[in-house]
């Protein structure tokens, strides 16, 4: 068998997966990565730009949605199984616990997403 008839099978991985790898100490918590179709993907380093932008827009979206939603800057988002994203903000259905039990906030929940890029 030579070299070019080597089939090579990644494994996906779901969200348990990166919270156990997270729990074992293989990802720390200033790994800037997400879950995207079952791939640990690379986040890009935060700018100064991009945190002047964050707060700008974090003020603004607090200001707008008072008491009627939560804004949730660069905080994940469960999409499904295989996705866990970690957009600029997310804004979501209010909840008591500010989703502090159970999952996190998912496509039910979200009103609103939105990625602030340089």
């Amino acid at each position: 068998m030579d070299d070019t008839s080597a089939v090579l099978t990644r494994h996906k991985l779901n969200v348990d997966d990166f919270y156990r790898m997270a729990d074992a100490g293989i990802l720390g918590e200033d790994d800037r990565v997400e879950l995207l179709d079952g791939k640990l993907t690379d986040i890009a380093p935060i700018g100064q730009d991009h945190v002047a932008t964050i707060n700008a827009l974090a003020r603004a979206l607090i200001l707008a949605c008072g008491e009627l939603a939560i804004v949730s800057p660069q905080n994940p988002v469960r999409l499904d199984r295989l996705n866990e994203r970690q957009p600029g903000f997310a804004v979501s259905r209010p909840r008591a616990d500010f989703y502090r039990t159970g999952d996190r906030p998912g496509p039910g929940d979200v009103l609103l997403v939105t990625e602030v890029a340089d």
